[in-house]
């Protein structure tokens, strides 16, 4: 049975859920063999409850999209409100999915009105999609691209060119993960968002430090305000522009502020990292973890233990991390 998905949901191939049909199965196969209910017995379908509309501007772009394909009446209650389209997010499942003429139907929904644009490892988006839904919204306060990897430096450069023009309002930009971004790339782009900071007067910038593992932890990194103007820069020891971090130990932090140069200052390539706490590791004090990622001897104390092979699993992964002690226990990893 088709249900009555919009079309936006219908090219991203979110469709209804197995269970939702085969409950629709169910009733149409019991009115069939049963008699007609009494029709004051039966309540009337009606508009969604108010309280839904509370509820929609937290939920993920999946899940909106996901909400438009349950009925026709969630699906223009969806679609009809400007604030969940504020901020729009694309990753997992839809990254790989989104195009040029997916992600223009999708931003169009804020009405102009769009703030964030956050596309991660988004491969199918050109520079003419993203220079579109740049002209057409100039309040966006956050463009986020890493990963986007068919997006040129140039196409960047003239999307925040344009946005610069039509107004002041772009903060934060990432683009990591973006091939051959050159220093007069950064220079330009970092011009363009310090005007945008001094046009709008904004007194709340003020120096943070970039961590790792508030970088990779993307539901927090996205509410912050508190970022780099640019995600990417010249790494002080390979000199290549990738992101660059800096310590979460107290005595690297004091170094950091005290101005002098840290020596655990550099990318992931350079430097290892602890994927709990974010700071330098030693050769000597790296330890294994269930993950991908290492940890420091001093989070490895702290972190539960699988069972099996006495190996912790880091935050970042814990969603997952009973599936993953069981397939890595069971392998002999």
């Amino acid at each position: 049975m088709t249900g009555p998905e919009s079309s936006v949901a219908k090219e991203l191939g979110i469709s209804r859920t197995s269970a939702a049909e085969k409950k629709d199965e169910e009733l149409t196969s019991m009115s069939e063999n049963q008699e007609p209910p009494n029709p004051a017995a039966v309540a009337e379908a009606g508009p969604p409850h108010e309280a839904l509309f509370h509820v929609v501007s937290y939920l993920s772009l999946f899940e909106l999209l996901s909400m438009s394909a349950v009925c026709v009446s969630l699906r223009d209650a969806v679609e009809h409100d400007v604030l969940p389209w504020l901020h729009i997010v694309v990753d997992g499942r839809l990254s790989s999915r989104l195009s040029d003429y997916t992600l223009g139907r999708i931003a169009r929904k804020a009405g102009g009105r769009l703030r964030t644009l956050a596309l991660i490892d988004c491969f199918k988006i050109s520079d003419s999609g993203l220079h579109e839904v740049v002209e057409n919204n100039p309040l966006l306060t956050k463009l986020y691209v890493p990963g986007c990897t068919s997006l040129t430096p140039a196409g960047v450069v003239r999307a925040v060119k344009t946005s610069s023009q039509h107004s002041h309002n772009l903060k934060n930009l990432m683009i990591g993960g973006i091939y051959n971004i050159e220093n007069h790339h950064l220079e330009v782009l970092r011009s363009h968002l310090l005007e945008n900071r001094s046009q709008n007067k904004q007194q709340e910038w003020r120096q943070v430090h970039h961590l790792y593992h508030e970088h990779v932890d993307r539901p927090n990194l996205l509410s912050n305000d508190f970022l780099p103007l640019i995600d990417v820069q010249i790494c002080p020891k390979c000199y290549d522009i990738r992101n660059v971090y800096d310590c979460s130990r107290e005595r690297c932090k004091i170094k950091q502020g005290e101005n002098l140069l840290a020596d655990c200052r550099g990318c992931i390539s350079c430097m290892p990292r602890c994927e709990e706490c974010g700071g330098c590791v030693d050769v000597d004090e790296i330890e294994e973890a269930i993950c991908p990622g290492i940890v420091c001897s001093s989070c490895w104390l702290q972190l539960p233990k699988c069972n099996h092979c006495n190996r912790p699993f880091c935050k970042r992964h814990r969603d997952n991390a009973e599936l993953q002690q069981d397939m890595l226990c069971l392998n002999g990893l």
